[in-house]
């Protein structure tokens, strides 16, 4: 309305205003203002200014246009990277499948099967190696996962018709009453990847997780339910059908060292175990403070088989090595975490170093970490981990 009034409505355009209808590429109207002709009130651009803006503009769309050509290479390259890597897990799932679990007690230890291995276990059919390579030594069933089950159910619910409610969850019970401690498990699974949201109230896997725990409890009274073990369980169910993940929850936490991390009464084991474990890694000073040696054990507990520290995809893969080579691995990751995050926890205090190995970072390279777990020798004092072990059970003894 106002250029109508003044006149100004069909004025021809200058010469400025044909450079931008000439450029191909249209700039965002805030860029576009630096070709602006200034307002009527005020003088006119200079010749040598309105040259330099143009350049300047030209120079801001070159600029934009590497940005964006850029930027497509960059997605052309992930997406031709993600198409190699289904490549990859599609081979090795028809290796697995085709080659390796049908015969799996002579391939299970070759050269190429753990090269396999090391590269990470296709998700399709890692709950079958799993299976395979943690063992059954207990000869648990489906049909006593049912029993354990319906007991922890009949604890429940006398529980919850007037039995005695846990005011804590670090409550001590007897050895005799440690199937109280199934009023904890409601407390530890909400915080089980609450980012999931899939092992809470509501979530599809609530019920599974609080199942297998329960019957755990009542299976191992003795051991009860402690802390942690929601997060091994869950990693578990996210790879095994329900009676199957508890027939692995039940083998894994039975052996020597697990066990001996989430028994209540830990007594001597426990004091051997992590005299021995202080000794091994004080091998690695540059990696370990004195306060970190001394309470690794504290670590090793929160790491819940790193299930809890690591991303879960991450978590997934050391679980796989870890069910390839045993307790030794859990140690070498263990190392090889402190190595790689060398420089950041050395300026750290303990607190500091406690949380930032309780939850580390989302974005850590798998490549990157498994390079610095491979650097990891597992000898100490010249003795080799096979030979560390037999000392500290001959100790116990």
């Amino acid at each position: 309305e106002y250029e109508e009034k003044t006149g100004r409505g069909h004025r021809p355009l200058s010469p400025k205003q044909n450079v931008r209808k000439n450029l191909d590429f249209e700039p965002l109207s805030t860029t576009a203002l630096i070709l602006e002709d200034r307002p009527a009130n005020l003088p006119a651009k200079p010749a040598e200014e309105a040259q330099k803006h143009r350049q300047q503009y030209e120079e801001m769309v070159v600029q934009a246009k590497k940005r964006e050509l850029k930027e497509a290479q960059k997605r052309k390259k992930q997406l031709e990277e993600r198409c190699k890597l289904e490549d990859s897990i599609g081979n090795a799932v028809l290796t697995w499948n085709n080659e390796i679990l049908p015969n799996w007690e002579t391939m299970c230890c070759s050269r190429k099967v753990r090269e396999l291995w090391w590269q990470g276990i296709p998700p399709s059919v890692r709950g079958k190696v799993w299976s395979l390579a943690i063992g059954n030594e207990l000869n648990i069933t489906h049909e006593l996962y049912d029993i354990c089950l319906a007991r922890a159910k009949e604890k429940w619910r006398s529980l919850s018709t007037g039995g005695a409610e846990v005011e804590c969850e670090d409550a001590g019970f007897s050895a005799a009453d440690r199937e109280a401690s199934l009023e904890l498990i409601k407390l530890d699974i909400s915080r089980t990847f609450p980012n999931l949201c899939i092992f809470q109230q509501g979530g599809p896997y609530h019920d599974t997780l609080h199942s297998i725990l329960g019957a755990y409890t009542c299976y191992r009274p003795d051991v009860g339910y402690v802390q942690g073990m929601s997060f091994i369980a869950a990693v578990l169910i996210l790879n095994l059908d329900t009676a199957d993940a508890f027939i692995a929850f039940s083998n894994l936490l039975n052996k020597p060292c697990q066990m001996a991390f989430f028994r209540v009464d830990h007594g001597l084991v426990m004091s051997n175990l992590t005299n021995n474990q202080s000794a091994y890694f004080c091998e690695y000073p540059r990696y370990l403070s004195c306060a970190v040696t001394e309470n690794f054990t504290l670590f090793f507990r929160i790491f819940t088989l790193y299930s809890k520290s690591l991303p879960l995809d991450l978590a997934c893969r050391v679980w796989d090595v870890f069910c390839r080579d045993g307790e030794e691995f859990l140690f070498r990751t263990a190392l090889g975490i402190l190595k790689l995050f060398e420089d950041i926890l050395t300026k750290m205090d303990f607190i500091h170093i406690a949380q930032f190995l309780t939850k580390l970072p989302e974005d850590l390279p798998s490549e990157e970490f498994f390079t610095s777990i491979a650097a990891i020798q597992m000898q100490s004092r010249n003795k080799k981990w096979a030979q560390v072990k037999r000392m500290l059970i001959f100790d116990n003894r």
